[in-house]
């Protein structure tokens, strides 16, 4: 690491720490020529995705159309906007880990679904309903009877494949007599 005031290639670290929300590392490091300090950060180098659209079209991922249509879906659904951001890491964190730098529009509206299962039924069918392009009250309807044939009668733990977002993928459901 270069000096960025005199060119010197030899500094010293003074002091290290964690910055942005752990995402980097922050650097005060001193030249051991001109004895100038100055601050570094290091930072992980994420290969771009590159999200195949429905119309053909390529674009670069970007979480924050993501995250607007998760806090569209969970409006006053009392999720908490740090759960909404988590929700958006852990689906860029899957998609940094796959092979592919490639992914479909289709299949991160997946994943999407696939959290939201997990947080909320109203908020599962909202943001179903526009990325699905519900048309008719039909599709509303279908989309009920999926979530209401993974739960089981009488308070029997039933394990959900689809819901995968928390540590125990069992649920209780109550039914009223």
């Amino acid at each position: 690491m270069q000096c960025p005031f005199c060119q010197h290639p030899d500094n010293r670290v003074l002091e290290s720490r964690s910055a942005e929300a752990g995402q980097s590392i922050r650097r005060r490091r001193e030249c051991l020529r001109c004895h100038r300090r100055f601050t570094t950060y290091e930072r992980i180098e994420f290969v771009p995705i590159t999200v195949l659209k429905q119309n053909g079209d390529r674009q670069l991922f970007d979480r924050s159309k993501v995250l607007r249509g998760i806090v569209r879906a969970c409006e006053k659904t009392g999720i908490s906007a740090l759960r909404m951001e988590a929700i958006v890491d852990e689906i860029e964190a899957e998609l940094q880990q796959r092979v592919s730098r490639e992914v479909s529009s289709l299949e991160i509206g997946e994943l999407v679904l696939k959290q939201l299962r997990c947080e909320s039924e109203v908020a599962y069918v909202r943001f179903a309903s526009v990325y699905r392009q519900f048309q008719t009250m039909k599709d509303f309807v279908e989309t009920l009877d999926d979530l209401s044939r993974q739960e089981a009668p009488n308070n029997i733990p039933i394990e959900d494949e689809y819901c995968q977002c928390h540590e125990s993928p069992t649920h209780t459901v109550a039914i009223a007599d």
